[in-house]
């Protein structure tokens, strides 16, 4: 049987994770994207004068071709595994306050906006869209506790083509009088109504339900074990949640489960804890606890910009590594014979965590990345690159230096394309 042919093809520059401690900077490669969305090949080290020739072996001649300009490269799309979406419109407001503060004074008055149906479209709409044209193309969303809003914040995200997990909140106590689930039954019916809907949005299907307890304070132990029974009953169904950000937020969940020896053992109790778990923050987490979590083979969300300006504490991300704990990054909106507990970790940390070390996926789901001056913020990119790359390992280090150029001065600017499945979605330059 023939081979289907490639919808597109690029010639340039592929940067390609492979571990934590490593990523493979290929100068001159042939990537090809199928009718699917999904990479059909890739050829590597392949000189200017051999490009014909190899076109021609994969009989590809006349399939549409890109061919990158100087200082442009593909890097995997980003995978932001903990976002909460009705908070950007607080971005940059409330800094003074530490997490439970924070939470009273500043979030929970602005989610409880997002009961207004049509507010929460013309938010979600901008928010979403920023968002992918910050390069994420894969997104595990918070949303409110509000049914009709989150079901607003499902269908934006799939109008513009991102590949996401959104979850509804489920929180029963501790919040403000407008702003709390009464029951509940009321809680889980409105969560098995937003799997259906999200379950019934139209192709591509990038788009996937997550169970969200809030966190252990804002869930009683009957909501907890609600959900865990939906978890047990429906093993695609991934969950997140939040843990241990912060020492006081610590002592309150105990006090409110005194039963629990942690406060991972909150959700592992619950069946809350296992290896579809996220869990957001885990800044302060006991030996015991990074043990179990572990031994659940659950994830970890490392969000440093949220840990940083809620004064939250330093998460322990290189003993996670060590530990073969699986690490992703999120923004929160607003072993191996080397250890990373002791050390900064290295740049190909950095795009492990980014990128493949929050979701493993076969789609092409990518960024055409510009390191050239007229593409970034022009206070720090005055100067054009003058380095040609080539094919070895010359070239593979000019390619490195770029990539850490865009990682330690880059925006959204130098973000060219986003792609996720193969389809052009957003970025500097627009979207088909």
């Amino acid at each position: 049987m023939a081979l289907s042919q490639p919808e597109i093809i690029f010639y340039g520059p592929l940067i390609n994770p492979k571990s934590v401690s490593s990523f493979q900077a290929l100068p001159k490669c042939l990537l090809a994207v199928g009718a699917s969305g999904n990479i059909d090949w890739i050829e590597e080290h392949v000189h200017e004068s051999a490009l014909q020739d190899v076109l021609a072996h994969r009989g590809s001649l006349n399939v549409s071709f890109i061919r990158l300009k100087h200082g442009e490269f593909i890097l995997p799309g980003f995978v932001d595994t903990h976002t909460h979406a009705p908070q950007a419109p607080n971005t940059g407001s409330g800094q003074q306050y530490e997490l439970l503060d924070w939470l009273k004074e500043k979030t929970f008055p602005m989610e409880a906006r997002f009961v207004d149906v049509d507010f929460a479209r013309r938010a979600y709409d901008l928010i979403v869209k920023r968002i992918i044209d910050s390069g994420t193309t894969t997104c595990c969303y918070y949303g409110t506790l509000h049914l009709e809003a989150t079901k607003i914040l499902a269908d934006v995200i799939s109008k513009w083509g991102q590949r996401a997990f959104v979850g509804k909140c489920n929180m029963n106590r501790n919040s403000q009088d407008d702003y709390v689930e009464a029951t509940v039954s009321g809680s889980i019916n409105a969560t098995h109504a937003l799997i259906s809907h999200i379950r019934a949005l139209p192709p591509p299907r990038l788009v996937e339900p997550v169970l969200t307890p809030r966190f252990a304070i804002s869930c009683s132990g009957p909501l907890l074990s609600a959900l865990g029974d939906m978890a047990r009953a429906d093993p695609s169904l991934r969950i997140q949640t939040h843990i241990s950000e912060n020492r006081n937020e610590i002592h309150t969940t105990l006090k409110f489960f005194p039963e629990a020896t942690s406060y991972a053992d909150v959700y592992d109790r619950h069946g809350l804890l296992g290896p579809r778990t996220i869990l957001a923050h885990a800044v302060h987490l006991e030996e015991d606890e990074i043990a179990l979590v572990k031994e659940r083979n659950a994830g970890v969300s490392h969000c440093p910009t949220s840990n940083f300006n809620l004064r939250s504490g330093i998460c322990p991300v290189g003993k996670f590594i060590d530990r073969g704990i699986k690490v992703g990054l999120g923004t929160d909106v607003s072993g191996a014979t080397s250890t990373y507990a002791d050390k900064q970790l290295p740049l190909s940390a950095l795009l492990h965590l980014a990128t493949v070390g929050g979701a493993q996926v076969c789609g092409f789901d990518a960024l055409l990345v510009s390191v050239r001056s007229d593409t970034g913020n022009p206070g720090l990119w005055s100067a054009d690159l003058d380095q040609e790359l080539q094919v070895g390992v010359a070239g593979g280090k000019v390619l490195e230096a770029w990539l850490e150029r865009f990682f330690f001065t880059g925006d959204d600017r130098n973000i060219r394309r986003v792609y996720v499945q193969g389809r052009w979605i957003g970025g500097a330059e627009g979207e088909l």
